[in-house]
């Protein structure tokens, strides 16, 4: 909450008044080598042991502030078709009028009961009284001058996190967070560097779905988990919500992404799901003495872990791997790094995706590379024939670049005091 100490920020105010360090931070820094990781020690420690308000002049703000969710009535969005219809019993055409309400909510973009025409008058009603149709509400919904549009939502707690829309020509995106805040502490991502709280539920991952596509007519086709959070570390919510918006929304699973930093036990425990969907790692450097620097979690599973670890799931799958690429002007952008990037996954179908740095509040001291560098990286890529994309950039004026997702906002529902932003890809 606003004004409030939590997360690591809290950690520092209690030690350095009472001289003592929490069990749950010194827990967590064994996990990682006595990296500092900031998150709750028992949530990655659970991992380990079962496996091995700015505001934005330029955007255009939308509809203002919905209320905060109503905790009395119980939502429709995210709950199975069997539980709507235990819901509905003793009606005698329970299973019809489920399969009627589930049409509505997520191929008709229905956002309230009265417009579900076809279900009858007093049945509306009675839904009205009992049931609310989503479990987070929106305290915020800016959209960029390319049309990028970024949801701040908040569900009964009062934490927040983002979520994108990203329309093209040829399809629709959507960029989904998996948790609020991010344990990882990446250097040069504003969510990790904003602190963890909490994983998100089935339904708060499927209710950010919902309400990105009630912005538009178009249906949303792509989905990549790449929002605030690491996915793995959330991994039976998310191949939950998943396998619901497969079944539900009809989103293919061959146009769903999740991406990593890599967390090696977790990208096995997907592997043995197979699950047939696309897995993106966010490497950032071939190099491990670099890659620790950026990524604390390097120095758990080094490269060349993660890159087997990824190998060994591209052979299950069958699915093209993609290495995401971030450069940071003389630190990740050298050619002795494009020459090692280039030979890490040789003969094993992948491409690699170039991310020009995004400006994010940090003390780093980050730039992104001159164009000439960019092209420099690229060339050495294409002239070793490995297939390469550069990231189509979108939402830099609402904070909705790659990497600058941070779940701040103004008003009641602040959890942060960072600048806002989230990592988007189509």
């Amino acid at each position: 909450m606003a004004g409030s100490k939590r997360g690591k920020h809290a950690y520092e105010h209690r030690e350095r008044k009472t001289g003592h360090e929490e069990p749950r931070w010194s827990a967590l820094r064994h996990v990682f080598n006595d990296t500092q990781v900031r998150c709750p020690a028992n949530h990655l420690l659970k991992h380990e042991l079962e496996t091995s308000g700015r505001a934005f002049p330029s955007s255009q703000a939308l509809k203002g502030t919905l209320q905060p969710v109503d905790a009395e009535r119980r939502a429709m969005v995210g709950q199975g078709l069997s539980e709507v219809q235990t819901w509905l019993a003793p009606r005698s055409d329970a299973s019809m009028r489920a399969r009627q309400i589930f049409r509505w909510i997520y191929q008709k973009r229905a956002g309230s009961f009265e417009e579900m025409t076809d279900l009858p008058a007093d049945l509306r009603a009675e839904l009205s009284t009992q049931f609310r149709i989503d479990p987070l509400s929106i305290g915020r919904h800016v959209v960029s001058r390319d049309g990028v549009h970024k949801l701040l939502a908040h569900g009964g707690d009062e934490q927040s996190f983002e979520c994108v829309l990203l329309p093209f020509e040829d399809r629709v995106s959507c960029c989904l967070s998996s948790q609020v805040g991010c344990p990882m502490g990446c250097k040069f991502c504003a969510t990790g560097l904003g602190g963890y709280d909490r994983d998100l539920t089935p339904q708060e991952i499927v209710s950010q779905f919902v309400l990105l596509q009630r912005l538009t007519d178009r249906r949303i086709s792509h989905l990549v988990m790449m929002g605030m959070g690491e996915p793995l570390l959330n991994l039976a919510h998310v191949v939950e919500a998943l396998r619901f918006l497969h079944e539900h929304a009809g989103i293919s699973y061959r146009r769903m992404t999740l991406s990593t930093v890599g967390i090696v036990p977790k990208i096995r425990e997907l592997a043995e799901l197979e699950l047939p969907i696309h897995l993106a790692l966010s490497l950032h450097s071939p190099i491990d003495r670099i890659r620790d620097t950026l990524m604390p979690v390097n120095k758990r599973w080094p490269v060349s872990e993660v890159v087997q670890a990824m190998k060994d799931y591209q052979a299950r799958t069958g699915r093209k791997i993609t290495v995401e690429y971030l450069l940071i002007a003389g630190v990740t952008d050298t050619e002795e790094q494009a020459e090692r990037l280039a030979s890490l996954f040789r003969g094993v179908p992948h491409v690699v995706n170039l991310i020009p740095y995004n400006a994010v509040s940090t003390d780093e001291g980050f730039a992104r590379p001159k164009p000439e560098a960019i092209r420099k990286f690229r060339r050495v890529l294409e002239s070793r024939r490995v297939q390469v994309t550069q990231r189509v950039e979108r939402g830099h004026d609402v904070a909705a670049a790659c990497g600058q997702l941070a779940g701040e906002h103004q008003g009641r529902f602040a959890r942060r005091s960072k600048s806002s932003g989230l990592p988007v890809s189509a």
